[in-house]
């Protein structure tokens, strides 16, 4: 489950809250950590895991120097989720009742001296075409072919690259039984994702139109189908916009904090979904700072040094101006 931490402040501060997801992607097991000089990386058949385990040991870090040197801070609180990789699912379950801090920030991308500010809602898309089996041999006007149906759709759909703001993907498809039998149902799973939630609304209308339109525009060759094909088109909000701007105080803040600790950092917006997603959801506004790590999802995963080192000093100064 979700770890949950809350630290009381010795300075009279608003409460500010720090994100890292405690899940990794595989694979994971009996990960060795390998050291070249100030870089990590893992000793090859695994990833590394500082996605995001190196926010995590960096929040760590922080608040033992803090502790170590009786630093002043503010009322801190730690969340840490779970199952981030496999759709935010920690985030989502979270009680946002819990979160007595008004903002935060997510320690989870790549590269270092990153700031994310912006990131796409996105759509689930679950689409089921039906038609009618036949054997494929012997009575094929029988049947209506869900894979036909299929490709037709997905053809005339708008796919990839929409606008600098939005994509759409039709990522998995599935159906039919065997060669010889005219598939009776073809299940379609993909996704569409905007960073204008008005654009979001229109282009999942624009996906459904087509769907329905190949349906009911289907003309019977032979006459001899048994019925007509049907659609079901299921859309749901996976995670919602995130939008932040330049002078919001969450931002204000870590620039601040940048300034104290002797960093430069450059602001961004990304193009896929965290738990800061779901945050700035509840209300409460929350910028993603990266931690260092590099090559993530990958064998080839590493972080150096340097970065951790940077990322605990930006931390502390968060913590205690």
């Amino acid at each position: 489950g979700n770890l949950f931490i809350r630290f009381n402040g010795t300075l009279e501060r608003e409460a500010v809250f720090f994100n890292c997801h405690m899940d990794t992607v595989e694979p994971a097991t009996g990960v060795r950590v390998r050291r070249e000089g100030d870089t990590f990386f893992s000793a090859g058949d695994t990833i590394l895991g500082s996605d995001d385990k190196s926010g995590i040991a960096a929040l760590i870090e922080a608040m033992r120097l803090i502790r170590a040197h009786r630093l002043d801070h503010g009322p801190l609180e730690f969340i840490f989720t779970t199952c981030e990789e496999i759709g935010l699912l920690g985030a989502k379950a979270l009680d946002p009742a819990m979160i007595r801090a008004g903002s935060g920030y997510a320690l989870d991308s790549s590269g270092f001296g990153r700031v994310i500010l912006g990131a796409p809602a996105a759509n689930r898309l679950h689409i089921i075409l039906r038609g009618v089996a036949a054997h494929a041999g012997l009575h094929p006007e029988q049947g209506i072919s869900a894979i036909k149906l299929a490709a037709l759709a997905i053809a005339a759909a708008p796919c990839g690259r929409i606008n600098r703001d939005s994509s759409i993907n039709f990522g998995t498809i599935r159906g039919g039984e065997a060669s010889n039998i005219v598939p009776a149902e073809v299940v379609i799973d993909g996704e569409i994702r905007s960073h204008s939630g008005r654009e979001l609304d229109e282009l999942t209308g624009r996906v459904r139109e087509v769907f329905r339109q190949v349906v009911d525009n289907w003309q019977d060759p032979g006459g001899e189908a048994r019925s007509r094909p049907e659609l079901s088109f299921a859309a749901r909000l996976d995670f919602p916009v995130m939008k932040l701007q330049p002078d919001d105080p969450v931002v204000r803040r870590v620039a601040a904090a940048a300034r104290l600790a002797g960093l430069d950092l450059k602001y961004e917006s990304a193009g896929g979904g965290s738990d800061a997603s779901i945050f700035n959801g509840y209300g409460r506004p929350t910028a993603i700072i990266a931690t260092g790590m590099t090559n993530v999802h990958s064998t080839d995963e590493q972080i150096s040094l340097r970065d951790l080192a940077g990322l605990t000093r930006l931390l502390v100064a968060l913590m205690t101006m």
